[in-house]
């Protein structure tokens, strides 16, 4: 059901330079109707505050299914991260050239993990 309800959205991308510039050129890049893009790139410059209001534009937009942030982003947005709990849009932390997944700082897994038990993998 989840699947088919994500059917025809776009991909949001919240990261540095090079993870954005590699969605966009892989075609993931979209204007909506009232111009905001679906991918933000995040520098020195750019605040926390930026970094929560445009995950939050991004929660908010019908035309996303999956937003996909750099873990070292994500860590800086953490309690609005972790607030999000609905299917879509889903949220999945990518490592950035910089630094590398470290899947224990991943809420989404662990919570994803607090879902099953040892014995439902044997």
């Amino acid at each position: 059901m989840a699947i088919a309800a994500a059917r025809g959205k776009l991909i949001a991308v919240i990261g540095d330079e090079d993870t954005c510039i590699g969605f966009v050129l892989g075609g993931v890049g979209e204007m909506n109707k009232n111009r905001n893009p679906n991918f933000m790139v995040v520098d020195k410059n750019t605040s926390i505050g930026e970094i929560e209001e445009t995950f939050r534009g991004y929660l908010k937009r019908d035309d996303i299914g999956i937003i996909l942030i750099n873990q070292n982003v994500a860590e800086m947005i953490r309690h609005v991260i972790d607030s999000h709990d609905l299917p879509i849009p889903a949220v999945l932390e990518i490592p950035s050239k910089d630094s590398p997944y470290d899947p224990s700082k991943d809420s989404i897994l662990r919570r994803a993990k607090g879902m099953f038990s040892a014995e439902d993998f044997r």
